[in-house]
């Protein structure tokens, strides 16, 4: 793939650091998005079994002045991230057709392991009270010394798996 298609990282990483600040400024905290899958489960619960979502701990926190949860700015967030990454690959002409994989795993094994590895990640991140944007983006920039060392580590198990699974792409 051609390199010169892509956004120049440095630029990117400064911009994403003025929308950290505003985000501090405007709102009083900082970026994260697996509060907004917390609220999509919320309104998914709420809609089938409202009771149950009343009476249970983790979901009611999100149901409160009869909004719905999915009317959070952290919501509209990751949708605009989700939109915008879609309409960068869109007018940069990266859209394709096929699912990226190593020669010796299929098409429908890797979308199995992709399913089960954003799950995995989605429950750890809740389980953590956080995900990887907010820890590595939010903490990191409070200078949270917790923050530090999962990015440390993020890296380090990173780079650990693809040592080990590096096999399964060339």
């Amino acid at each position: 793939m051609n390199s010169e298609r892509y956004a120049n990282p440095y630029l990117i990483g400064a911009l994403l650091g003025l929308v950290l600040l505003l985000t501090f400024y405007t709102r009083g905290r900082g970026l994260g998005s697996s509060a907004t899958f917390a609220r999509i489960s919320t309104a998914a619960v709420h809609l089938v079994a409202p009771g149950h979502a009343k009476a249970n701990a983790y979901f009611s926190k999100y149901l409160y002045g009869g909004r719905s949860p999915l009317m959070a700015w952290l919501v509209f967030l990751t949708m605009g991230a989700g939109l915008g990454g879609l309409f960068s690959a869109f007018i940069s002409r990266r859209i394709t057709g096929e699912v990226a994989r190593g020669p010796s795993v299929g098409v429908s094994a890797r979308l199995w392991l992709a399913l089960f590895g954003g799950i995995l990640s989605g429950f750890a991140a809740r389980l953590a009270r956080g995900c990887t944007s907010g820890q590595a983006l939010t903490g990191a920039s409070e200078l949270a010394f917790g923050s530090w060392v999962f990015m440390f580590c993020i890296f380090a198990g990173a780079y650990a798996t693809a040592y080990f699974f590096r096999k399964e792409w060339l």
